[in-house]
């Protein structure tokens, strides 16, 4: 008789996993960015001090690849509260935030085109690399200034466990809050110079990210060249080499 473990499961019931995968993200997908939306349109929640604010903005400022910073507004909130209230407020909602992000690229890595990606030869060594030392990795770049968005997608294709993520995460990020509520606190940013800091890395994101997307484009176009050029080079070989005798 063969045991229950090895015994597939029906059809149906695979479906109605990935039906059930699929309401989730669209509904977590759905929460960011109505809360995006919510902090763009209504000024009075940007200027709220309320401590849910700054919470529930954990989750459009962390969620994949971010456009709208995050220090500028723990800055703001560090001049009415203590450090260490802004960094426990801030770090609980980046931690479900990024259980959300471990989801929504967990989900995604089921579809060709991030399985393509995934079997990169490049993104098989950055998967290498990574594993030398995962928790250290993302300790690291969670405190400094190192882009952190690539490591949401790394930690899932190289199937980093989600707890431990979290746990970098947590430990990382509860450092970096830490100073930035710290110095907050301690220069007391005016209003106005935290309005113009927040649209100058929104302006510095949106660039960068039409520099990767240009770089992509590039590098998809020259792919089909070559997958063009070579047959035609064979062709031309073939035509070139002389009868045999």
């Amino acid at each position: 008789m063969k045991n229950f473990e090895e015994i597939p499961a029906p059809a149906s019931a695979r479906h109605g996993n990935f039906t059930l995968k699929t309401v989730v993200i669209i509904a977590e997908l759905l929460f960011v960015f109505l809360l995006l939306g919510l902090w763009l349109s209504i000024p009075a929640i940007r200027d709220s001090r309320n401590l849910w604010i700054l919470f529930l903005y954990s989750f459009p400022s962390q969620f994949l690849m971010a456009v709208v910073p995050h220090e500028p507004v723990y800055f703001y909130f560090s001049k009415f509260y203590s450090p260490l209230t802004v960094t426990f407020v801030a770090v609980a909602g980046t931690v479900l935030t990024e259980y959300i992000n471990y989801s929504v690229f967990q989900y995604f890595m089921d579809f060709k085109v991030l399985q393509k990606v995934k079997d990169n030869k490049y993104v098989q060594k950055l998967i290498r690399l990574f594993k030398k030392a995962p928790f250290l990795a993302l300790w690291i770049a969670g405190v400094t200034p190192i882009p952190f968005y690539p490591f949401r997608f790394i930690v899932v294709v190289a199937e980093y466990p989600l707890l431990k993520y979290l746990a970098a995460v947590l430990f990382a990020r509860s450092v970096r809050f830490y100073l930035f509520a710290l110095f907050g606190r301690a220069l007391n940013i005016p209003d106005n110079l935290l309005i113009l800091f927040f649209a100058v890395l929104i302006l510095v994101a949106l660039l960068q990210m039409l520099q990767s997307a240009r770089k992509w484009k590039k590098a998809e176009k020259a792919k089909k060249e070559a997958t063009i050029s070579e047959p035609l080079e064979a062709e031309v070989m073939e035509r070139n080499i002389p009868p045999t005798m």
